[in-house]
């Protein structure tokens, strides 16, 4: 077991000088940990300041299912793959102008394509199916596969696997740009999936995507590390299996995380589910939240363990399921220097352990226990049956931040959503009986 799952296990908060350190050894911080190209030779367009649109509250009524981009080229597009004008997707990103639509033909074979991405406003995705980028032993710049620099970029569709680097915080996405929207894509088997910088300004926005099998093992990478941003908005994902890591890590000063699947199908241990470890403003609505029997740490959600150095200090958790499927365990765990109470209402704890050691804690409606009455729990059919104490059982959820606490949407398998029915008193977790 290395070091720091060992400190993880000892000491649940650090102080702000070892949060500072850990972030800097987890490569998430503004220094970078490899060689770097020179400036790419074109007239930067302004970087943009204000956040993409995309970035809204969790009242945000549940869009239509992600579906991959049609076959049909899009007019002006810069096109890669077989008989195309780009064989690579690398070269496409070389040539191309701010604003340009980049689309990859799943047909292609890219592996170790990987480098830089200068330009802002780019749209890239994947086109007639899912284009797999491989690392194959290659890294762009010590950091990764793609590593982002330009403002505003767009990713979907894409699948990428295997960036390791000599730091051992090798992404498949490394954002050292600003504002990133990723959608519809699969980041697997990579020292990271993404790993974000601390700007203190970008807004993120990662919905319709499955993260799997990401980090080195040694528990200082994961599934996701978003650093130090102003905004995190995660919804409709599926992340499971990080190696030893969290399948969720962020340290955005604002976290909206809706509507996700974080599990284990048994090829990973991961230590926290979720982890925000410097507190912020964070809505944890309508998630199903599962922890395996092999895992790291006993916590499922942590909130400020390593200092809640954030501006805000609000963490709602409405309307999730949490399963426990370890001997022991607790489900929300606070770091001594958050000081205001938490919301805790209308979640399923299903296992042993305690809800939460936050002795202020504001709890409502809640179940605890080891039969909350599910479908099928083994197929994760989570929807209460007909005898259920879930049913009927919640009470309405108000709002937190002038922001509206009630879910409206559900997470359907894989990375999907569905809109949540309205059938009598609200139940509690994250499904409703029809």
């Amino acid at each position: 077991m290395s070091q720091y799952v060992r400190l993880r296990r000892a000491a649940r908060t650090f102080s702000i000088t070892a949060a500072g350190m850990l972030l800097g050894a987890c490569g998430g911080g503004g220094g970078d940990s490899g060689a770097h190209a020179g400036p790419a030779s074109f007239a930067a367009a302004p970087v943009p300041t204000t956040p993409p649109a995309s970035a809204t509250p969790p009242t945000t009524p549940a869009p239509a299912p992600f579906h991959a981009p049609s076959p049909s080229p899009t007019p002006g597009a810069l096109r890669v793959g077989p008989g195309q004008t780009y064989a690579t997707p690398c070269a496409a990103f070389a040539a191309a102008n701010h604003g340009a639509i980049i689309e990859i033909d799943a047909a292609g074979s890219y592996a170790g394509d990987v480098c830089a991405i200068a330009r802002n406003n780019l749209t890239i995705r994947g086109v007639n199916g899912r284009p797999r980028i491989d690392a194959a032993g290659r890294n762009a710049m010590g950091k990764g596969v793609w590593v982002v620099q330009g403002a505003n970029t767009t990713i979907e569709n894409v699948e990428i696997s295997g960036a390791k680097v000599a730091d051992r915080n090798g992404a498949a996405i490394r954002l050292d740009g600003r504002h990133l929207t990723l959608r519809g894509s699969y980041l697997h088997d990579n020292e990271n999936g993404i790993l974000t910088s601390n700007d203190g300004v970008s807004d993120i926005l990662i919905e319709h995507t499955e993260f799997a099998n990401n980090g080195h093992g040694d528990g200082y990478s994961h599934n996701l590390y978003i650093g130090h941003v102003a905004s995190l908005v995660f919804r409709y994902n599926y992340s499971h299996d990080a190696r030893v890591g969290h399948n969720l890590k962020s340290r955005a000063q604002s976290n909206t995380i809706t509507y996700n699947r974080f599990s284990s199908n048994g090829t990973g241990a991961p230590s926290y589910e979720i982890d925000l470890p410097n507190a912020g403003l964070a809505y944890v609505i309508g998630n199903v939240i599962q922890q395996p029997a092999g895992n790291q740490n006993p916590n499922m959600l942590s909130f400020g363990a390593e200092g809640a150095t954030n501006t805000r200090q609000e963490l709602y958790v409405v309307n999730n399921t949490f399963i426990n499927d370890a001997s022991s365990g607790s489900f929300i765990n606070v770091g001594g220097s958050v000081s205001t109470a938490i919301l805790v209402q209308n979640n399923v704890f299903a296992g042993p352990g305690a809800v939460t050691n936050q002795s202020s804690a504001t709890q409502r409606t809640n179940y605890q226990g080891t039969s909350p009455g599910f479908v099928d729990r083994a197929s994760y059919n989570l929807v209460p049956h007909s005898t259920s104490p879930l049913r009927n059982a919640g009470s309405a959820p108000g709002a937190g931040a002038a922001v509206s606490l009630a879910p409206t949407s559900e997470y359907r398998h894989v990375a999907g959503v569905a809109s949540r029915v309205a059938s009598g008193q609200i139940d509690i977790g994250a499904y409703e009986a029809p």
